[in-house]
């Protein structure tokens, strides 16, 4: 079997299911069933040794297994307990090692006790008809279902009882393979190795790729369910940046905050590298705006149209493989994100536009910034601005609010009070004192 994680066409990925199944391992087996789509693999095993975990990361994983083109198949090596076995389900044949099992799929809370009476009722009820029909799509005897899950059922194929009353059914791997109804009880038989796998499902031992967790699927997990706290700091981050000379501490902040949302995204498999990419052309498209043509909105609002779909793209779950599906379902959780970030990011920015000037933090930044390097002044000059109230000149940058205006002949470094200024705008002294000159636009 190749060691190597570069997947091809005709590739059989090997995924490995461990230990208690969650959010995380969803994310880990979207991405690479989205690879796989992409790459044209063959199928993918699920090399499944597990205890069970979560029923609703079990659910979502089964219907993805079951609208993918890519087929999946599970190798029970050596135990598929609870989730592990419903997981099975919605492969299209199981295959168990020789020392294995699998079954006991009773729901339970996460402490692992029992769920009170009428809840459990309610649980196994959806969930046993849900597994049921998944079962029966995909070649399984549908009673199976209930035997795993329901405590209270005898559960019957035919004239033959597979399970009691009053317990759960867990097969072996030798009563998995046993026939019953013309076709086996589960299984499709029993392999010591991948390459036995390989041969009972018909696929190439040769083409077999190992792919394991990244081991960064926990923090996609924790990205996808912040993203609009993300979306929240990369904007005011920008806004302040935008606002401030320089390049600084906030400009850094809103960095690191978009780059962690499209990073999360991107191991949860929810999105590529061309979302980023057109994120960026965006960013470029605002930068250029600014810098070279100051006042021309149409390419600002190009780059801004550009960043808000890349943002929103990288929340929607596409498969390569798949028609695109523009269900409500499906773009509820973006829009829901996007709109949360979005209506936060404007109360914020309305805030701290009225009064980011007054800071002090953003006074000393601003006075910092303006300093000019040499040495230090001597301390007898006098504190007055040559400049007073009421004075008039022109803009002879981009005031954000800081920049350089022009009174009379001379220049002199200026600030508004919060307000966007283009480049040659008249504008008027507000207050005079020291090293601080406020202006407002004419």
């Amino acid at each position: 079997m190749s060691a190597a994680p570069e997947l091809a066409k005709g590739s059989v990925v090997v995924v490995p299911v461990k230990d208690a199944i969650g959010e995380a391992g969803f994310f880990f087996l979207r991405r690479v069933l989205k690879n796989a789509e992409s790459a044209g693999a063959a199928a993918l095993v699920l090399d499944m040794d597990t205890p069970g975990g979560s029923l609703k990361a079990t659910e979502k994983i089964v219907q993805m297994f079951m609208k993918s083109p890519v087929p999946a198949y599970t190798y029970v090596n050596p135990n598929a307990g609870s989730a592990g076995a419903l997981i099975a389900l919605g492969t299209k044949k199981v295959f168990m090692s020789p020392v294995s099992a699998i079954g006991a799929a009773a729901p339970v809370v996460s402490s692992g006790e029992e769920i009170p009476t009428t809840m459990n009722a309610k649980i196994v009820s959806y969930y046993s008809g849900y597994f049921r029909s998944v079962a029966a799509l995909n070649g399984y005897h549908p009673e199976l279902v209930d035997g795993f899950m329901n405590l209270d059922k005898e559960v019957k194929i035919g004239d033959v009882v597979i399970n009691p009353k009053g317990a759960l059914l867990t097969l072996s791997a030798q009563e998995a393979v046993k026939d019953v109804g013309g076709r086996p009880l589960f299984a499709s038989g029993i392999a010591k190795d991948l390459d036995e796998v390989c041969k009972g499902a018909g696929l190439d031992a040769k083409a077999l790729v190992r792919v394991e967790p990244s081991g960064f699927e926990v923090l996609a997990q924790w990205v996808t369910m912040l993203a609009p706290l993300f979306l929240l700091g990369g904007a005011i981050g920008a806004y302040i940046e935008f606002k401030s000379p320089g390049f600084g501490v906030a400009g850094v902040i809103s960095a690191a905050c978009f780059l962690l949302f499209f990073t999360g995204h991107y191991i949860a498999g929810l999105t590529g590298l061309e979302v980023v990419a057109v994120f960026t052309l965006g960013a470029l498209l605002i930068l250029v705006e600014l810098v070279f043509f100051p006042g021309i909105a149409v390419v600002a609002m190009l780059g801004a149209a550009l960043m808000a779909g890349a943002l929103f793209f990288a929340m929607v779950d596409f498969y390569p493989a798949q028609p695109p599906d523009f269900s409500f379902e499906l773009l509820a959780r973006p829009m829901l994100n996007l709109g949360i970030a979005v209506l936060a990011s404007v109360f914020c920015i309305a805030i701290l536009a009225r009064f980011l000037p007054d800071l002090p933090l953003f006074r000393r930044l601003f006075l910092a910034e303006q300093a000019t390097a040499g040495p230090s002044r001597p301390s007898d000059l006098p504190a007055a601005s040559p400049f007073a109230a009421g004075d008039t000149g022109t803009a002879q940058t981009i005031l954000r609010p800081a920049g350089k205006a022009l009174f009379g002949n001379s220049l002199a470094d200026v600030v508004t009070d919060g307000q966007f200024v283009d480049a040659g705008t008249p504008v008027r002294i507000l207050s005079a004192s020291g090293d601080r000159i406020v202006v407002e636009p004419v």
